[in-house]
Order: structure tokens, then C-alpha cells, then sequence
């Protein structure tokens, strides 16, 4: 993509404006503190501690908005306090410039290096450098910076105190989560009574199973009803595949296969239902119909074998699913103890958030590329915002802080937003002040308007959000004594400068996703294969098998296939040419890989039981589909087309005829299906590489 249509396209994704559902009451919630703590303070200590206060609970209140699995409450006290500490070292150190020049850097790095701990952290720590720019200008002594800091943390005190007495929709984001997951069952097993091959996105069960670890506070208070129902969520999606799928289960026409197209669509009502009554916490409504389809003798009669053993598997785990979105469940679904996430409280969250970090620091990280960029530019920004002959030139960096991502397209779609936000939010924050002259009180009752349309609107673009922050920090200055209009020119000057500083490092020192590509791609081919070992592992010796080595692989496989994605839809809009993988290319070996896991886990939707016998062949072919895979990897990152001769001449020694040399024993038809099928989708993969500029074929000549 060249570099004129990747910042078209970038501006106009962050100019977007979307239709989202809204949540009035939490917004005035969070208005509601702001306006109580920005009154006290204006009582007790005048203007300007309450300008800082303001920006204590304000900010508190963004971070309870963010993506996070976390207690609100909990939020909100470690942005306030974490706000408070950076702006008490700010100003201390603000009178000595090159001092405060190099606490910056360093405050401005550790912010960087935060995205590690995941973008909830990033976000937080980025705020707090951009808000600490400015309170650092109002005290006017060490005691008054000390009493500012005081306030701000009062600020996340108040917000959260509001959180726990007025709480809204509790557990709201991990019902909405669960619900998502059932929702998306639902879906596939609607697309697979049409396309019984169809493919399963499991972003939705990867966010549940996120949502689902708790801490143990929350442990003791979670519902019934979120405990237990993504497990069995997991364990539908292979019984549904296993049930359509022609090759491994029913006839692709014919009784049996309108029989089963009957079971998917009911199975996809009765998960609705589910997905419905978690989000709601109401009760599971689903009709007679529906559950007469799933538990009729019928099934008995028209279903036999593997697709026998998958129906009566799906009407367990669907009478599981509806007990515990009822709330009466147990937790733990047929056959299976329990399982119970943990997530570590804040004091043991801070040696796993170092760990993540630590593991960032190597050259070719984003991670340490975005906190290296950030913070040359947040150091460029104050000085050239000090030079400029504006005044408040804390403006520049503040801007550069918070629009930069370790993203190129986010970080340069949030830079036009955050311009544009800013024109629009100055423009009518302008026309307001000159036609009300407002006076203190009535500024600050101005800036929570603004708060509250930030909080309500701040989900639907970024830009509408800037517009809504540019009024409230106009409003906010003003109230504490600044010249109105002065603030509107600089502000735009100077916001325009920090965007631009912005995307200018990201141009100067990029950290491009398109040559990464080749390696993402290696790295799911390699855990897709040792998933599919480990299934065959247990066809092997089914008596020593361990499912959780199952479960591990496919949660491995599933990171790596997800981490493919997103860094594929990255290097759409990255300006770069692609470097030894072309779009083609690339889907044609996603799609072979998704087969690959689509047949592993319908292998493992039958697993045999401990008590039954090894199945020949298994373990051999286990063995050279690991060593295949691995080798594969190492071509694909080496610009080769993968050759999988290792798994075919076990394949091949299987379709020998007995007695003739080179035969082995044969196992079972299931099996054996299965593993043509897996060498199926490895050779699939082979030829959408073969294609790839550059790509040599498995001589070494090129393809």
C-alpha cells in the first residue's frame, strides 16, 4: 500500500463515527463524581486545586471505561493514585529543566513499555504522562503540589466509592463476554447446516475464557450462571463440527444429513436462548419444538456410529448450558471437575507485568520501539513547545502522548482525529464562552457537561471524544484562571504539532508488522501440527493420555492463529510492499491452516476412552507430523515452500496392501480418514505458498 492511500484510509478510519449502544447512567455516574469533587474543591480550596482535582476524577472515571476484566473500583483508585504520584514528581523536579526533561523520558518510556501488561495499562500510564504535563503548571508550591496530588487521588476515591454504592449492570462485561461466546456457537451451528466445513472464529471463546479469571474476592461473589458455561461452550464447538462434517460423520445427503441439519438448528436456538438469559440474567426461554428436535428417540434410530455418539454428546452439554445459564448449575459440566481461573490481585499482578516488560526488551520488540519513539517525541514536543512563542507549550506533547500507539495505523488515525476532535471541541467551546462569559461556577458546571458527553460518547470515535475533551479542558483552564483566548489558538497550533511529531516517528523509526508476517505464519503452522500430534497421542495410548495436553495445545494454537490475524489485517494498511508473502498467498495458507485445525479437532471430538486399545499408526504418524511441521516452519521463515514427505509415506504405508513390503498396520477408518485429510490441508497450505514472489520450492529452486 503506498503511503498516500494508507493515510487516506487511516484518516478516514479515525474520522469515522460509529452507531453504539449507549450507557447513559454509567456516564452520569461518572459526571456525577466529577461534578461532586470539583464542588468541594472549589469550596474548600479555591479554583485552581479544583481545576487539578477535576482532572483527578476525571480521568479516574476514563479508566473505569476501558477493556479490562478488573473491579471498576479498582481502576479507578489506580489511575487516581498513579495520576497523583506522577504529577507530585512532575512538579518537584519541574523548576530544573533538564531534571524534569529526564524524569520525563524515563516516566514517558516506563508509559511505553506498559502496553506490554496489555492496552488497558498502556492507555492509563499514557494518560497520566499527558494530564501530569499540565497540572504540573498550576501549584505554585511544593505544598500546593502535595495538596493537588492529594485531591486527584480523592478523585479516584470518590469515582470509585460511586462505583460500589450505585453499581450498574454488575458483572456486565463478563455476561456480555459469555453471552458473545454462546452467541457465536449459535451462529456456527446455523452456518454449518449449510456449509458443514465453515470455519469458527474463536475470538469470541478466547474473550470469555479472559473474562473468566477471576481473583479470589471475586471468586466468592460471581454469579452462577458465569461459572461453568464457557466450558462447555468450548467443548461444544468440536461435537457440533464432528456432527456435520461429511467426511468423518454423516453422508453429505440423505436422511441422516437433513436429520442433523434439524439438530444444528435447533442447537442454535437453544444457545440463543442461553446467550440471552446470561446477558440479562433471565431465565432460559426456549421452545418445546426445539427441545423435542435435540432429545427425541429419533436420534437413536436415524443416527449411528460417530455421528450417534456426537448427538448424544451435544444434547448433554446443551441440558448443561441452559442449567447454568438458569443460575441452578453447579459450575462444573457433565464429566469434568470444575475449573476455576485465577487472576492475580494488584501486589502479585506487578512481578507479572515486570516479567511482561522484561520479556519486551529486545531490538525488534514494537513494545520498546513504541516507548523508545514516544518518548523522544514527548521530550521533542516540550522543547519545541517551549521555544514556540505560544505559551503552554505543554500542549505539543501532551497531544503526541495520547495519540501515539505502538500501531502505525491507529497512531496515525488518532493524530487527524485528535486535530479535527480539537478544531470542533475549541471551535464550540469558543462560541460558548463568548456569547456567556462564564464565571467560575459556571465554567466548572460547563466542563462536566463536557465530562459527561465524553463518558457517553466516547465509545462512538475518537474524534467525537477529542471534541469532548477539548471543551472540558477549555473550560477546566479557564475556570482556573487562564486567558480564554489565548488557549484557543495555541491549543490548535500546538496540537497540530504534537500529531505531527507523532507520525513523523513513526515514519522515521517504524515497527512494521508486513516483514513479521512469515514468522506469524510459521508460528501457527507449528502449533497447529503439535495439536494435532497431541490428539493423535492419545489415539496412540489412550490409557496414559492427559486431555489437559489437549487443551494446552489447542489454546497455543489458538494465540498463534489469532496473533496471524491480527497482524495480517496490521500490514493491510501499513504503507509498505509486501516482503516475500503476497495477499493471495496468504489467505490460501490461512485457509489451509484453519482445515488443519478444523480435522484436529474433530479427531478430538472422539478421543477414546482410557480403557480403550491403542490405535496403530497413531503414534508414528503423531511423530512425523511434529517433525514435518517444525521443518516447515523453518521453510516458510526461510522463504521455502514446505514439503511434507514424512507424514505422506506414512499415509502411503497405510494404503499398501497387506503383506507387501513397506506395509504397516492400519488403523482404524475414523483415523485414517483423518490423517488424509490432515495431509490434505499441509499440501493445500504447500501450493498457496508456491505462488509467493521470491518463494523457492523444496529443491531449493525457485517455485
Amino acid at each position: 500500500m503506498s503511503w498516500f492511500r494508507a493515510l487516506k484510509e487511516t484518516a478516514r478510519s479515525g474520522l469515522t463515527v460509529e452507531r453504539r449502544r449507549l450507557e447513559p447512567l454509567i456516564a452520569l455516574r461518572g459526571a456525577v463524581g466529577l461534578a461532586l469533587v470539583v464542588g468541594v474543591s472549589l469550596a474548600l480550596f479555591g479554583p485552581v486545586i479544583a481545576a487539578g482535582s477535576a482532572f483527578g476524577a476525571f480521568q479516574a472515571a476514563i479508566a473505569t471505561f476501558q477493556r479490562s476484566w478488573r473491579p471498576r473500583p479498582v481502576l479507578a483508585l489506580v489511575s487516581g493514585a498513579s495520576l497523583a504520584v506522577s504529577t507530585f514528581v512532575g512538579y518537584v523536579s519541574a523548576s530544573h529543566t533538564v531534571l524534569f526533561l529526564a524524569i520525563l523520558v524515563i516516566w514517558t518510556f516506563a508509559a511505553g513499555m506498559a502496553w506490554a501488561a496489555g492496552p488497558t495499562g498502556g492507555i492509563i500510564a499514557a494518560s497520566n504522562v499527558a494530564i501530569m504535563l499540565v497540572t504540573i503548571t498550576l501549584p505554585t508550591s511544593v505544598a500546593d503540589a502535595a495538596t493537588h496530588a492529594a485531591v486527584m487521588a480523592c478523585g479516584g476515591l470518590v469515582q470509585a466509592a460511586l462505583i460500589v454504592l450505585f453499581p450498574m449492570r454488575r458483572w456486565g462485561a463478563q455476561r456480555d463476554a459469555l453471552a458473545d461466546a454462546l452467541a457465536a456457537e449459535a451462529d456456527y451451528a446455523r452456518r454449518l447446516r449449510h456449509d458443514p466445513t465453515t470455519h469458527f472464529d474463536p475470538v469470541p471463546l478466547m474473550t470469555a475464557r479472559s473474562a473468566a479469571a477471576v481473583t479470589p474476592r471475586q471468586a466468592r461473589r460471581r454469579p452462577a450462571e458465569l461459572h461453568g458455561a464457557r466450558g462447555i461452550a468450548e467443548r461444544l464447538r468440536p461435537v457440533l463440527a464432528s456432527l456435520a462434517d461429511p467426511a468423518l460423520g454423516v453422508p453429505a445427503e440423505g436422511l441422516e444429513r437433513a436429520w442433523v441439519r434439524e439438530m444444528l438448528s435447533a442447537a442454535g436456538s437453544v444457545l440463543d436462548a442461553a446467550a440471552t438469559a446470561v446477558r440479562h440474567g433471565e431465565p432460559v426461554r426456549v421452545a418445546p419444538t426445539d427441545l423435542g428436535v435435540l432429545r427425541t428417540p429419533d436420534n437413536e434410530v436415524i443416527l449411528v456410529g460417530p455421528p450417534r455418539r456426537a448427538a448424544d454428546r451435544l444434547n448433554v452439554l446443551l441440558a448443561d448450558v441452559m442449567e447454568i445459564a438458569e443460575g441452578a448449575g453447579t459450575g462444573a459440566p457433565s464429566g469434568h471437575a470444575a475449573e476455576t481461573r485465577r487472576r492475580p490481585g494488584l501486589l502479585r499482578l506487578v512481578p507479572v507485568v515486570l516479567t511482561a516488560m522484561r520479556r519486551e526488551l529486545h531490538r525488534r520488540s514494537p513494545i520498546l520501539r513504541h516507548a523508545v519513539r514516544v518518548s523522544v517525541v514527548v521530550a521533542a514536543g516540550y522543547l519545541l513547545g517551549a521555544a514556540l512563542p505560544f505559551g503552554h507549550g505543554y500542549w505539543a506533547p501532551m497531544a503526541a502522548v495520547m495519540v501515539m500507539r505502538p500501531e502505525f495505523s491507529q497512531t496515525y488515525s488518532r493524530s487527524v482525529a485528535r486535530f479535527g476532535g480539537t478544531l470542533v471541541g475549541v471551535a464550540l467551546a469558543t462560541g460558548i464562552v463568548q456569547a456567556v462569559r462564564p464565571g467560575v461556577t459556571v465554567a466548572a458546571g460547563l466542563a462536566v457537561v463536557c465530562a459527561f458527553l465524553m463518558y457517553l460518547l466516547m465509545r462512538t470515535g475518537y474524534a467525537v471524544g477529542q471534541a469532548c475533551v477539548s471543551a472540558y479542558v477549555v473550560f477546566l483552564l479557564g475556570m482556573a484562571g487562564d486567558d480564554w483566548s489565548q488557549t484557543v489558538p495555541e491549543r490548535v497550533v500546538l496540537t497540530f504539532v504534537g500529531g505531527l511529531l507523532a507520525m513523523v516517528s513513526y515514519a522515521l523509526y517504524p515497527a512494521w508488522e508486513t516483514p513479521r508476517l512469515r514468522n506469524r505464519l510459521a508460528a501457527w503452522l507449528t502449533t497447529d501440527g503439535r495439536y494435532a500430534a497431541t490428539v493423535l497421542d492419545h489415539y496412540a495410548d489412550p490409557a496414559t493420555a492427559d486431555l489437559e495436553d489437549v487443551r494446552a495445545a489447542l489454546l497455543t494454537t489458538r494465540e498463534a492463529r489469532v496473533a496471524w490475524q491480527e497482524a495480517l489485517e496490521t500490514a493491510q494498511h501499513e504503507p509498505v510492499r509486501h516482503r516475500g508473502i503476497s495477499r493471495t498467498a496468504a489467505d490460501d495458507a490461512q485457509q489451509a491452516l484453519a482445515q488443519l485445525g478444523r480435522v484436529a479437532m474433530l479427531m478430538e471430538a472422539h478421543l477414546p476412552p482410557r480403557s480403550a486399545d491403542p490405535v496403530p499408526g497413531a503414534a508414528e504418524l503423531a511423530g512425523a507430523l511434529r517433525r514435518a511441521t517444525e521443518q516447515g516452519a523453518r521453510a516458510v521463515r526461510e522463504r521455502r515452500v514446505p514439503d511434507w514427505e514424512p507424514v505422506r509415506r506414512v499415509v502411503e504405508r497405510w494404503e499398501a496392501p497387506e503383506g507387501e513390503a513397506g506395509a504397516a498396520p492400519v488403523p482404524g477408518p475414523f483415523v485414517r480418514g483423518g490423517a488424509v485429510l490432515l495431509l490434505r490441508a499441509l499440501d493445500d497450505f504447500s501450493r498457496g505458498l508456491e505462488g509467493t514472489p521470491g518463494a523457492e520450492g523444496v529443491n531449493g529452486a525457485p517455485s
